[in-house]
């Protein structure tokens, strides 16, 4: 652990050779940088005020308190209250500040912070949520270092700060002189410099914001040099995995051959935890070998009868039929399926744990850790402020680390065996009993007249959604911030009206959750219900189209409702040569969503000959973000966003049978791999006004429908169930 890293700097000046800023609201004083044919739609929910900007007004009170030091070598140390779990977030604020300082990127080192429960809603990952929250506290808190430095040199010169610009860390006089952050540290930390005031730069000014960069942590991944959790060298952290029930939320009645498993070679511990039985071994194949070994009596779990024909007549049943005005008008009826999806982070769920009787230190890969540290406080019988939790970057999340499952389990684990303890668990672990996209069931119905669209229905049912990690509490603290309308909604209904909406002039259009309530693992997945169901409706929208004669693209452009849209979808069809002939089996399909204050456009191309087993060949995004932090991490993002939606359109799902998923490996559950990625891809980046939107979840509902439409364009069909090659042709692992 560096010197630096031990320091704590908060909410206060330290007086020491290191300059640390905090900035609070009132504590520096900010100057801020100064289809008309369609029958136009209403204004949804998400028009109004969309989740993002529920979780910026919930993070408020706090979003200031940030934390950021210069040390006397002239390095640069930001403690992030975010998780990076791939997404290039550290990368992206670390851009941020050295803009704002004026120093090197490479002098800028970015650390996940701790969890800080006086952060309140201020320390959740989720809902492309991050760079849009931080946009303006990193870089005010990165300007208040910087005017202090340039304050503390003019104090030196006697000059006026006005007077003085600064280059690479470094303040220049007009007469040359020079004097770099770290000579500047100790008088800016200590003197009293007055009244500051702190502005940030115009966007116009940005010279790193904005351009291509490479991650800052890209060697030490390629390299392995990366620590993740399970890397982590805690003295006497003895290697533990867990024997899971043999259906979801099973329970552990007794264990019939304990002793024998405790006399294995290098078992060291056998403890029953409300999840499972868990084994602590010298190594952890010795954990697996015991482990596997147990013989449990297990208990019942919460969906042990139901398979997924059973689920699906559920779901279907919660979609009453919209056929009201039966012949009186033209329409397009449509329902659809989706299939259970696990999040598959390549890094399975792990955590470190030391648990004593008067303290408790965790490390995991946390994207609420301030309701992971209260979790576990809780279940070791701790006071909050004992129990230290250390959040770790993590090799993938989806959404899956929103859950502090590991963490939690391993803290139990560490109290009841004494001992400090590595949790690891197993690949068929975390595809069994890991969280998962709920599976869902949509019944569309749109009627049209003289080349119009009238009415725009769609319902969903979903399997309930587990958001017990915090997003409810953020979401409930920021509920005067409702559209008129959302007062009697549940939390699942008003983060599916706060996220979906169509960007269509489609006359009256209502877009409804029902939730059917069976306990399962289930949780938030990439684009949440997004994915799904504007995914759903961009099938629709092509066969709208149809009906009327008119080609798909032409069709959307008419029916679009803002010159921004039209720009982005204009180019996708150009750049991807739409229309251009293709051999039979192949076909383009194109998809357009917007959310977050973002949008995108994406055009596919398929060679569907083989209609068990299609590849996408070529695809095209085109991206409206708002402002751009980092084009490349964009782009990451909207390539990840097509990679998820190939795989869950066409092969990637879950199988329920009888209270468990079939799949347990990357070989059962059909991710798309390498082979069945696009070679050729290009992303177009339109730089926006304003502020950033969100990109995280973007790319992936406007693919799932290019994907499908480009499919059913090549194969004559109207697929209705996704993923459309859904076939179990593997044999299970033993339950």
């Amino acid at each position: 652990m560096t010197r630096h890293a031990r320091r704590r700097f908060l909410t206060y000046l330290v007086a020491a050779p290191a300059l640390a800023v905090a900035t609070k609201v009132g504590v520096d004083v900010y100057a801020p940088g100064s289809a008309d044919a369609a029958i136009p739609t209403p204004p949804a929910p998400a028009d109004l005020v969309d989740l993002g900007d529920l979780l910026i007004l919930a993070g408020k009170p706090t979003a200031d308190m940030l934390v950021l030091s210069v040390d006397e070598d002239g390095g640069v140390d930001f403690r992030l209250p975010r998780e990076e779990v791939g997404q290039g977030l550290t990368t992206a604020v670390a851009m941020l500040v050295a803009e704002e300082l004026d120093t090197p990127l490479d002098r800028v080192r970015v650390h996940l912070e701790d969890a800080r429960p006086e952060l309140l809603f201020n320390q959740l990952t989720g809902s492309s949520n991050s760079v849009r929250s931080l946009y303006d506290p990193v870089r005010r808190t990165a300007a208040a270092a910087r005017a202090r430095m340039v304050a503390a040199a003019a104090r030196q010169w006697g000059l006026k700060a006005s007077e003085l610009t600064v280059r690479a860390g470094v303040v220049i006089a007009p007469d040359g002189r020079t004097a770099s952050y770290g000579s500047l540290t100790a008088a800016a930390a200590t003197l009293d410099l007055g009244s500051i005031t702190v502005t940030p730069k115009n966007e116009s000014e940005h010279t790193l914001v904005g351009t291509p960069t490479s991650r800052i942590d890209a060697r030490a991944l390629v390299t392995g040099a990366h620590p993740y959790t399970l890397d982590l060298d805690v003295p006497g952290a003895k290697p533990c995995m867990v024997r899971r029930p043999p259906t979801i939320n099973g329970t552990v009645k007794s264990v019939g051959n304990e002793a024998a498993v405790r006399a294995m070679p290098g078992v060291l511990d056998v403890v029953v935890i409300d999840s499972g039985v868990a084994v602590v071994a010298e190594t952890f194949g010795q954990a697996l070998d015991g482990k596997n070994a147990l013989e449990v009596t297990w208990g019942g779990g919460t969906v042990d009868t139901l398979s997924d024909s059973d689920i699906r007549a559920r779901l279907k049943a919660a979609t009453p039929s919209l056929d009201l005005l039966g012949a009186l008008v033209k329409k397009v009826d449509t329902e659809f399926d989706f299939a259970f999806a696990s999040h598959a982070p390549l890094e399975t769920n792990s955590a470190v744990a030391d648990v004593r009787a008067d303290r408790a230190e965790i490390w995991s890969g946390l994207k609420s850790p301030i309701v992971a540290q209260a979790a576990i406080a809780q279940a070791v019988g701790l006071q909050v402020s004992k129990v230290k939790v250390h959040v770790m970057q993590s090799g993938g999340s989806f959404g899956r680390r929103l859950f502090y499952d590991a963490a939690l389990e391993a803290a139990v684990v560490s109290r009841k065996s004494g001992r400090p303890v590595r949790l690891m668990w197993s690949r068929i672990d975390d595809m069994r009993h890991g969280r998962m996209r709920p599976a869902t069931h949509h019944r569309i119905r749109a009627t049209y007249a003289a080349g119009q669209v009238l009415t725009f229905q769609h319902q969903v049912a979903a399997v309930e959604t587990d958001f017990r990690h915090g997003l409810g509490d953020a979401v409930t603290a920021a509920a005067a911030g409702l559209p008129t309308g959302l007062g009697n909604a549940t939390f699942a209904q008003t983060l599916f009206l706060t996220t979906v909406k169509s960007p269509y002039n489609f006359g009256v259009t209502t877009q409804t959750l029902t939730e059917v309530p069976l306990k399962m693992h289930t949780g938030s997945w990439r684009s949440v219900y997004s994915a799904n169901t504007r995914g759903a409706e961009e099938i629709v929208v092509d066969e709208l189209a149809a009906r009327l004669g008119k080609d798909p693209v032409e069709f959307r452009r008419s029916f679009l409702k803002t010159e921004r849209q039209r720009a982005v979808l204009d180019r996708a069809a150009k750049e991807g040569d739409w229309g251009r002939g293709l051999p039979a089996g192949w076909a383009q399909g194109i998809g357009f969503h917007e959310e977050y204050k973002s949008c995108t456009a994406c055009l596919v191309e398929i060679d569907a000959t083989d209609p068990k087993k299609p590849r996408v060949t070529r695809a095209v995004i085109v991206a409206d973000v708002g402002r751009v932090i980092n084009p490349r991490g964009l782009e990451a993002q909207l390539l990840g966003g097509l990679t998820d939606a190939i795989s869950t359109t066409l092969r990637a799902g879950l199988h329920i049978d009888k209270g468990l998923p079939l799949e347990g490996s990357y070989s059962q559950f059909h991710y798309a791999r390498q082979k069945d990625a696009p070679k050729d891809v290009k992303i177009h980046v339109l730089e926006g006004a304003g502020e950033p939107g969100g990109a995280g979840e973007l790319g992936v509902p406007a693919a799932v429908g290019a994907v499908a439409n480009a499919y059913a364009r090549a194969t004559g069909t109207r697929p209705r169930s996704f993923p459309v090659n859904f076939d179990v042709d593997f044999t299970p692992f033993p339950r």
